[in-house]
């Protein structure tokens, strides 16, 4: 499973989000993510990749989208609501 964890970072890029109206860049130690129909942007900590729960959610991105991320973070299949109530027990 680190594996293919490791191949997601990898093939994202984490240091300046693409496609953000705003550019942000993120912070070391986190990663953005885009979530929901409306591709809202969600900068979580690296931390959350080793949650068992998290890696499901890793699981169906890669399922639905292989590592084509062209956003520059990874884009999460779920809704905003599932999102924000799953990494709410993650803190």
């Amino acid at each position: 499973m680190g594996f293919r964890i490791a191949s997601i970072i990898k093939r994202a890029s984490f240091s300046k989000t693409q496609g953000s109206s705003k550019g942000f860049e993120v912070p070391k130690g986190y990663l953005a993510v885009y979530v929901g129909d409306r591709m809202r942007r969600f900068v979580i900590p690296v931390s959350y990749l080793n949650q068992p729960s998290f890696q499901e959610l890793l699981n169906q991105t890669e399922e639905e989208f292989g590592y084509d991320h062209p956003m520059g973070g990874l884009t999460i299949p779920c809704s905003e609501d599932a999102f924000l109530e799953l990494t709410s027990h993650l803190n």
